[in-house]
């Protein structure tokens, strides 16, 4: 192994996952108790085939080889969920036609036709993703539990084009963490939904498993699907994906269409991949957004070769963002040590700074502001387009979760929702025009005016973020030692 391809090995593989769940599950009390630890490092097997921790890739050459079968390996999937879940809670139903579909695209298979590299592959949807089926959408939520979505939204529809199978829903922070500003400050509250109860880490039960795509994040790390669709207005998808030490991507506002999503706000949603490898994120995105595109070419040794990568240097400073979180002092140093890697393999490090976030965010809060008037106006659009149930508004959520106190006002109340009723005037309030403006306006400044500083321009930059939407990707951090990762 020559020196680039030992960094590369250093910064993607320094410690596989498989190796991960056996050292923190047999190293530290503080970690994953008894039995789910047990199962977590246990070889299971579809036919005969060892499915976990296998990519998309692997499980498409098994079953062209005939070692696997899509049916066989959508049982097993069930048999870990139906073995997990009940610690877990990250999967609130699975699609009782799921083995059905998976039979019917191995009947494709051996009839030569292959559909693509989705082909008989189960994956999770979080809960608030439309689809069309014998399943709920419900963003959590017993409010909406029996409606109707109109079709599947169109990222389901690309998915299901591509031969994937909708395996199950997956759990969620309800109304994606919108209901009440502390359902993500009670360790039982984070992640948790009337209809799934509280999402648990897939690695250490004492910690948090973030939100608002909590369910996603957890059911690919503890190998419940092959991969998983997660949903960000902010931090949704890379917050998840952090503390259960995976691959999550919040795509460019746009790539993916928002149709059929449970809105907080068509300004800032994105659905977006969460999986265990990097090539199925690629897949995954390339398929859900539009024009599909095959983003796997890109990834080869030496693809960093002369791309220039920006350390956002504010971020580097640990005052700037510290929550105090534990571990968090580690953040820092881990970014600086992957960008070294970087270097190694190629690539140019550049100072940049894109900005003080906070300025549009906490001082003043205008990206709060700007999302209260979008989620009362299009929450209410939303609830017009399902039929079965009588929720048509904000007002009708509010009225419903008072009217049942024990399951939905469990651990939290719902003062997001009771200050969204509040603002009214969407979109030509003046009000609403000045934060929204400000708020994208600060961010996209940020942005360009970096990439104006720096020519060519950056491929990307790296920013050390223990926790909030401001990042777009993140990779695992199990080299720093940590029982899960944190953002960079």
């Amino acid at each position: 192994m020559n020196k680039q391809d030992s960094d590369y090995y250093d910064l993607a593989h320094g410690i596989t996952r498989r190796r991960f769940i056996g050292t923190a599950a047999g190293g530290s009390a503080a970690l994953l108790t008894g039995g789910l630890a047990s199962l977590l490092q246990s070889t299971v097997s579809a036919a005969g085939f060892d499915f976990i921790e296998a990519t998309i890739p692997q499980l498409q050459a098994a079953m062209a080889s005939g070692a696997l079968t899509s049916a066989g390996l959508t049982m097993g999937y069930i048999k870990r969920i139906q073995s997990l879940n009940p610690t877990l809670h990250a999967v609130i139903e699975v699609n009782p036609n799921a083995v059905a579909i998976a039979t019917a695209l191995d009947n494709e298979r051996r009839a030569g036709n292959v559909r693509g590299p989705l082909h008989g592959i189960p994956l999770l949807v979080k809960d608030n993703i439309a689809t069309k089926d014998n399943m709920q959408t419900t963003a959590g939520s017993l409010a909406i539990y029996g409606s109707q979505v109109p079709a599947d939204a169109p990222l389901i529809q690309k998915l299901r084009a591509a031969g994937a199978i909708i395996l199950g829903k997956a759990n969620l922070g309800e109304w994606a963490n919108f209901r009440d500003d502390e359902a993500e400050t009670y360790p039982l509250a984070v992640g948790w939904s009337a209809r799934g109860g509280s999402t648990n880490n897939a690695y250490d039960l004492s910690y948090t498993s973030w939100g608002s795509s909590s369910g996603s994040g957890a059911g690919a790390a503890a190998n419940l699907c092959a991969a998983a669709v997660g949903t960000e207005t902010d931090g949704s998808i890379t917050g998840p994906s952090a503390v259960e030490n995976i691959f999550g991507l919040k795509p460019t506002l746009g790539l993916i269409s928002q149709d059929g999503i449970v809105p907080i706000s068509h300004q800032q949603d994105t659905a977006g991949p969460m999986a265990r490898s990097v090539t199925d994120v690629a897949i995954l995105l390339g398929i859900m957004q539009s024009p599909q595109t095959d983003y796997t070419p890109l990834l080869q040794r030496g693809a960093l070769n002369g791309k220039r990568i920006g350390r956002d240097v504010r971020y580097f400073v640990y005052s700037y963002y510290g929550s105090g979180i534990p571990g968090d002092e580690l953040t820092v140093a881990f970014a600086e040590n992957a960008l070294s890697v970087m270097e190694r393999l190629g690539a140019t490090v550049v100072d940049t700074d894109t900005g003080d976030v906070y300025a549009y965010a906490v001082n003043p809060p205008d990206e709060f502001t700007a999302l209260l008037f979008e989620f009362r106006a299009q929450i209410a659009d939303y609830l017009a387009t399902l039929t079965h149930t009588d929720m048509r508004t904000l007002a009708d959520l509010i009225a419903f979760n008072q009217a049942h106190c024990p399951q939905e006002l469990v651990y939290y109340d719902q003062d997001v929702f009771l200050l969204a009723e509040q603002f009214v005037g969407y979109p030509n309030d003046p009000n609403y025009i000045m934060a929204r403006n400000h708020a994208t306006g600060t961010a996209r400044a940020g942005i360009d005016g970096a990439n104006a500083r720096q020519q060519p321009q950056l491929l990307g930059a790296i920013q050390p973020i223990p926790n909030g939407g401001f990042c777009t990707g993140h990779q695992p951090q199990g080299k720093a030692h940590l029982p899960h990762g944190r953002f960079f």
